[in-house]
């Protein structure tokens, strides 16, 4: 029984190992080589020879070149302004004070998330273009260029930066406020001598994010961007307009730069991070307040009708004739020509987005379960660890430019992968990694350790305890990666804009083309579909989580 006990703990040591090396082989194959193919192609020129900074020198010493970083500077710090501030009032409101629909405005919150950024521009250009819904009430915006994209980043950062405060706020010491309330300290003070220092290292954390998310995104200033070029849209022209490769890759690496800071702000912040909830903690009593509940109730009403509205408008758009000269409703607009995708897109998107999620969530459980679980092994755990945060830094511009530099290369084993379903499926795993795998690691370091420990003494092997025990257990954190990935892969452009064929072309980028041909209503009847898919798939989720809880107790 020893010798067996002997062979079985050998066996799942070896296994471990070359399991854990195989998947930090997966890594370094689909982004570190990805990566110094970018960066090598920055540093270099047409013929191939090293110039060091030369691409550089010469993308910042072009005036026009330049006005564009400047632009994207500018419309990043006002998104970022208006977003954290928006952000923290509406989590303040769905925590902090007694509103009525709290669970409501939470949802409502998301919708953002479940259509793609250039859905948010149309939408926008159907309310305030120079025929919008609005426009013909008579209250004129120009909405195209700089306004256009600042509002359209507001939509896309908003949830980010709400749900970064809502979880931060949701826990609080009642301690802290009790001892404020019985010494006679003031509303105003305890919010800014207790909950702004709460809050402090959220707040850095949220205003990089919210920074990097419009410094990168590609698909609003596409549309409604007019003649205001930012760096994501001169990105695509470099390289599918002028064919500048190396030009191309100056502009990643300069995309690159917020999201670093992002990572190593995100790094020194949870290591200085302490939780303030502790055994005597108790739940934070909400004080009375009509004035206060008004103020917020009021806030959280129009930033929800607002998200209403602009699904509203794609609504109207997309189910009325020819908008806004005749508003005989019609389905004729979810005919989608086969010239800009066809309903085969959305089909595909279906398709990929499944496969994604589904391949995503293995690779990331396997991933998450290595480190977490296996035993020893401290420098490739480490290592498979710091791996683990990279994709936070990656913009999807990025990995779509990196992947042409690395997997269209000829001399590439792996080339036979380029223009197929797989690159896209490969470009949404990385892209959207770090996120379900702090969510998976999370839920395993829940486990009792002694699970594994048993297993290894009675010699049970540990894939059956991994069948058993640890994926029943960790079922809630796998459905939530699952969708995750499903939603995320439905609505994602960046790096898709540069991998898509024409034999497989996806419904966001069937978005793209369909504002490129003039063809606004089919667009807003196409994100409609994006947006019905994955409420639905959401809400799906939300009764699956709910029949595991009730499993479990």
């Amino acid at each position: 029984m020893k010798e067996r006990i002997k062979r079985l703990l050998l066996h799942t040591r070896v296994s471990q190992l070359m399991l854990l090396i195989v998947m930090l082989l997966v890594f370094i194959i689909i982004m570190v080589l990805p990566m110094f193919a970018l960066l090598s192609k920055a540093f270099h020129n047409n013929s191939g020879q090293f110039i060091g900074f030369g691409n550089f020198r010469t993308y910042f010493e072009n005036p026009a070149l330049l006005s564009t970083f400047w632009n994207t500077v500018t419309i990043s710090l006002v998104t970022t302004f208006f977003s954290v501030i928006l952000g923290f009032l509406y989590a303040y409101a769905v925590t902090r004070t007694n509103i009525p629909l709290k669970r409501l405005f939470r949802y409502m919150a998301m919708i953002p998330i479940f259509i793609p950024t250039i859905a948010h521009a149309v939408g926008l250009i159907s309310l305030f273009g120079r025929q919008g819904i609005v426009t013909q009430l008579g209250f004129e915006m120009d909405i195209f260029g700089r306004t256009g994209i600042i509002l359209s980043h507001i939509i896309f950062t908003f949830p980010q930066s709400f749900l970064m405060f809502f979880v931060t706020l949701e826990y609080a010491d009642g301690q802290l406020y009790d001892a404020a309330e019985s010494m006679g300290v003031s509303s105003i003070s305890k919010l800014f001598k207790i909950t702004f220092p709460e809050v402090k290292l959220t707040l850095i954390n949220t205003t990089f994010v919210c920074f990097t998310l419009a410094f990168t995104d590609f698909g609003a200033p596409m549309v409604i961007g007019g003649g205001f070029n930012v760096l994501a849209t001169d990105l695509f022209v470099q390289i599918t307009g002028l064919f500048d490769f190396n030009m191309g890759a100056v502009v990643g690496v300069i995309l690159l730069v917020p999201a670093a800071l992002a990572f190593a702000v995100n790094q020194v912040t949870n290591s200085t991070n302490v939780g303030t909830i502790n055994a005597k903690s108790t739940k934070l009593a909400i004080r009375k307040s009509t004035v206060r509940d008004i103020f917020f109730l009021v806030l959280c009403s129009i930033v929800a009708f607002c998200f209403i509205t602009l699904i509203c408008a794609l609504a109207i758009r997309a189910f009325t004739a020819f908008f806004p000269f005749n508003m005989t409703p019609t389905l004729r607009n979810f005919e989608f020509s086969p010239i800009v995708g066809g309903i085969g897109s959305f089909s595909n998107s279906i398709y990929m987005s499944i496969l994604s999620a589904s391949i995503g969530t293995v690779f990331v459980f396997i991933y998450s379960y290595m480190i977490e679980k296996s035993n020893g092994l401290v420098i490739l755990k480490k290592t498979a660890s710091l791996f683990s945060m990279f994709p936070l830094t990656l913009p999807g511009m990025v990995i779509g430019v990196s992947y042409i530099f690395f997997f269209n290369n000829p001399n590439n084993p792996l080339n036979f992968v380029f223009g197929t379903v797989g690159i896209l499926i490969i470009a949404n795993v990385l892209n959207f990694f770090s996120v379900p795998f702090l969510t998976t690691t999370s839920a395993l370091r829940k486990h009792d350790s002694e699970y594994e420990s048993v297993s290894d003494s009675m010699g049970i092997p540990r894939w059956k305890l991994l069948y058993r025990v640890t994926i029943p257990l960790s079922l809630t954190a796998i459905t939530e990666t699952f969708i995750f990935y499903f939603v995320n892969s439905m609505v994602t452009i960046s790096a898709l804009v540069f991998l898509y064929t024409s034999h497989f072309r996806v419904a966001s980028i069937s978005i793209s083309h369909m504002h490129s041909e003039g063809a606004f209503s089919q667009a807003a009847a196409m994100s409609l579909l994006i947006f019905f898919v994955n409420v639905v798939a959401r809400i799906l989720y939300e009764f699956i989580a709910i029949i595991v809880k009730g499993k479990r107790i």
